[in-house]
């Protein structure tokens, strides 16, 4: 069974092209050291349509693919299997890189193209480590709060927000309320259909006055 070159929409191409956040995402995430590619199934020659950090195999936006994806590819049509489980292999330098490709599918589950995720293993792995730890990252902490249900989420955004607010001496008492909800709000937390109810009663104030206060946000 050989793999057929599959004919693009500009459909197909808008598909693809949302997946070009996602690579410079999972770039962003493990470092320098990771090549992450996107592959177009529009034109085989000409395969590669986003990659980021293509020094470690040398390739460039129009590289074609590779004799492994086709594989992959033509495996997907025979069996569906889309993302086969990671495999070791080596650059053109010798580099060894710890790999993983997925398949793309557009509308109807039609096989777009591929995302490959190659981990350069060759460099001296304290290399490696430093640029995974925060130390390299100064300003990169962040609170994020991860929960089981969403009233922990809610929960944990207030005590926050109160706290900030506690400690503000130019905040007064009369405009408390207003300033911790205005924080939770900023914050998106009443995207969340239970926080009205619980910052209510967490305030002890009426979800009349959480309203009011919010449409004065929004209206701004």
């Amino acid at each position: 069974m050989q793999v057929k070159q599959v004919k693009f929409t500009q459909l197909d191409r808008e598909h693809l092209a949302r997946y070009f956040r996602v690579a410079d995402t999972i770039a962003d995430l493990i470092g320098p050291h990771c090549e992450v590619v996107i592959h177009s199934f529009e034109s085989l020659e000409h395969s590669v349509v986003k990659i980021v950090n293509g020094h470690h195999t040398g390739r460039k936006l129009g590289s074609p693919v590779t004799d492994l994806g086709l594989q992959m590819w033509r495996e997907f049509e025979k069996t569906g299997q889309v993302s086969p489980k990671s495999y070791f292999t080596n650059a053109a330098d010798g580099s060894l890189l710890k790999s993983t490709t997925c398949i793309l599918a557009g509308d109807n589950d039609k096989p777009i193209g591929m995302l490959c995720i190659n981990m350069n293993l060759s460099f001296p792995f304290p290399e490696i480590i430093k640029t995974l730890m925060p130390d390299c990252s100064p300003n990169s902490f962040v609170s994020e709060s991860f929960c089981n249900n969403a009233q922990d989420v809610i929960t944990k955004a207030l005590n926050a927000a109160i706290a900030e607010v506690d400690t503000d001496a130019s905040i007064t008492p009369k405009i408390r309320n207003k300033a911790i909800i205005r924080r939770l709000y900023d914050n998106g937390m009443f995207e969340l259909k239970e926080t009205t109810a619980y910052v209510a009663e967490s305030l002890q104030i009426s979800r009349q006055a959480v309203y009011k206060f919010l449409r004065e946000f929004k209206s701004e």
